[in-house]
């Protein structure tokens, strides 16, 4: 089955490939010549991914899925949430700092860990969240995925992308997610876990 996975992502596009397998085809919008940014600027992490899936799904004219992810600290009320990618231009901009790039990573756990500084003896408990949408025949369906861990204190690890060097996942609790084998990772992650029940159901539909 040929599948469109909107994002520009390499690492998010490896890891559904290696979860999917081989009965699916997982391209995503370049392999077809499509470069076309997609503002992800709702307020809830289903409709940032009910946004690209329907853009890209009309662009590709193929079957389509999005995922949108939000990291979600509870010492800090939640946040960033549904602004897990630009929670650094986020920070600087309410302190009046120089703001960084979107998607900066680097910046964006610095500024993560920054501000869980200000919350000394709170408990680092967090999750990350992802939806699924995929968009099938002209279809919208949704699947969702969650990874209960903490935040540590530092980075460790070069493996993973995102917020991944300073996520300890609560079933591998004497490392950071960017320290797992890949295969590791993808059996408990958010994403992987959301991805999953996608291809589930849509063999059960065969």
């Amino acid at each position: 089955m040929k599948l469109v996975f909107a994002t520009g992502n390499i690492g998010k596009l490896r890891e559904a490939r290696e979860i999917l397998g081989s009965g699916f085809e997982v391209l995503c919008p370049a392999d077809l010549g499509i470069f076309e940014d997609v503002p992800e600027n709702a307020m809830t992490l289903k409709e940032n991914s009910i946004i690209k899936a329907e853009t890209y799904g009309r662009l590709c004219g193929l079957d389509c899925f999005a995922d949108d992810t939000g990291l979600e600290v509870d010492a800090l009320g939640g946040a960033p949430g549904v602004h897990a990618a630009r929670y650094a231009a986020d920070i600087a901009r309410r302190d009046g700092l120089p703001v960084p790039h979107d998607h900066d990573f680097s910046a964006n756990i610095d500024a993560l860990l920054r501000e869980l500084d200000k919350h000394p003896g709170e408990p680092r408990t967090a999750r990350f969240r992802s939806v699924v949408t995929l968009r099938l025949n002209g279809e919208l369906h949704f699947f969702e995925g969650t990874l209960e861990g903490r935040i540590a204190t530092g980075r460790s690890g070069s493996g993973g992308f995102g917020y991944d060097p300073v996520f300890i996942a609560d079933e591998y609790p004497g490392c950071s997610v960017a320290e797992l084998p890949e295969d590791v990772k993808n059996a408990i992650s958010h994403r992987g876990k959301a991805l999953r029940l996608m291809a589930r159901w849509l063999q059960e539909r065969e």
